[in-house]
Parts: C-alpha cells; structure tokens; sequence
C-alpha cells in the first residue's frame, strides 16, 4: 500500500513513516499543497493523508482541485480541527474519512485498510485467491490453509497481485508499491521477490508475462 502524506509537522512524518511501515505500507511524505498537486500528478497511492493547516493553504483546497480533476484516490483527512462542523465541511468536500488529532495509530491503519478496500471493491477484509489467504490487517499469509511467512517486502507484492487476481502488474508497478521516492531500488529486486514467493506458494501461483509483468493465476 503506498501512501502519499501531506503533512508539515516533520516528527508527525516520521512517526508515520515507521508506524504505516510496522502495517507494511510505503510512504512519501510532502509539506505543502503544491508539492501534494505535483506528486499526485506523477505518481499513483493507494491513499492519501491529508493535512488541513498547511504553509500555502488549506488541505482542502487541494482536496477540492483532486476531486473536480476526477481523481478518485482515497482521502483521509488528518487534522487538530476536530469540531462537528470541521468533519462534516471535510467529508462533504470528498474526503472518504476523518481521524482527529491526537490518533491512534492502529485505528488510523485500520482506517486507511478500510478506505482502500472499499476503493478496490472489497467487502471482505481478507484477500483470497486459489487457496492463497492474505490479511492486510495482520500482515500474515496462508497457502491451502497453512501459515506461510513473508517478508514485508514479499507480502506487499502478493498484495499488490492479489487486489487484482489475472490483472498483469508491470515491474514498475510492484516497485512502486515497494519503495518511495528516496529509496534505492536494486535492478532485481521485484524478480527476486517472485522467485521467493513461488518457493513458498507453489512455482505456478504466479505467472509471468515476458516483457509485461506478473499476475496471480485465477483458476487451476
């Protein structure tokens, strides 16, 4: 789950980073408006955070100009302004949820997980596919209903495969998944982490696609 945070209080990021990271997610972290207009406009998240007491404005002014370009990238809105009215105005402005500060940081994970899920379609909490089970919430895997243990690399991956079985994935696209912008990526690594989950789920549970991508196999 990559997550994009717009947010100018620096100990609040890195508190976020490593705490989303425990849940297993990636994030980029960006102090204003204009830096969150220029990265939604070149990278794809999951999710956005989103702060409403920023230096060149208001978060919902951004949240405006994301809804009326017909994006429909998830929004939470994470603020001290915890008023009645504050939540209605936001969630009327087309946030898809609102957590006050102080939070807690397993509630606001859980909300993220739900706001993602209902993006993708889900109901159900759990992603399952040809006997391979995989809880988002716990980080924790299962193959023909025996625990398997993942890396938390390996398991955002399979995630990323699993929230659309049979849809081809580019290498660009896991990689995205994996890492944010001020990590290195090795030339290898996406190719390595199938090879590592094949060991584990069977060599046939993930198909490559040459010069394409990957996708979990639906059916036999």
């Amino acid at each position: 789950m990559r997550i994009l945070v717009v947010e100018d209080d620096p100990v609040l990021s890195d508190g976020l980073r490593t705490g989303l990271g425990m849940f297993g997610a990636t994030l980029d972290v960006v102090e204003s408006c204009a830096d969150g207009r220029a990265a939604l406009a070149s990278s794809e998240f999951d999710a956005l955070v989103l702060d409403l007491m920023l230096p060149d404005g208001s978060g919902l002014d951004l949240l405006a100009d994301l809804r009326a370009a017909g994006d429909r990238t998830p929004v939470l809105l994470l603020t001290a302004l915890d008023e009645i009215a504050d939540r209605v105005k936001g969630l009327d402005a087309g946030a898809d949820d609102y957590l006050g500060k102080p939070f807690d940081l397993d509630e606001l994970g859980a909300r993220l997980r739900a706001i993602a899920r209902r993006q993708n379609g889900r109901a159900s909490p759990l992603l399952s596919c040809n006997g391979i089970v995989l809880d988002p919430a716990t980080m924790s895997a299962a193959a023909n209903g025996e625990r398997v243990s993942l890396s938390r690399r390996e398991f955002a991956v399979l995630q990323a495969l699993m929230e659309r079985p049979g849809v081809l994935r580019s290498k660009d696209a896991l990689e995205a998944s994996l890492y944010g912008w001020q990590e290195e990526i090795e030339s290898n690594t996406v190719e390595v982490h199938i090879h590592k989950l094949r060991a584990k789920l069977g060599r046939h549970a993930i198909e490559t696609v040459r010069g394409i991508g990957y996708r979990i196999r639906v059916g036999a």
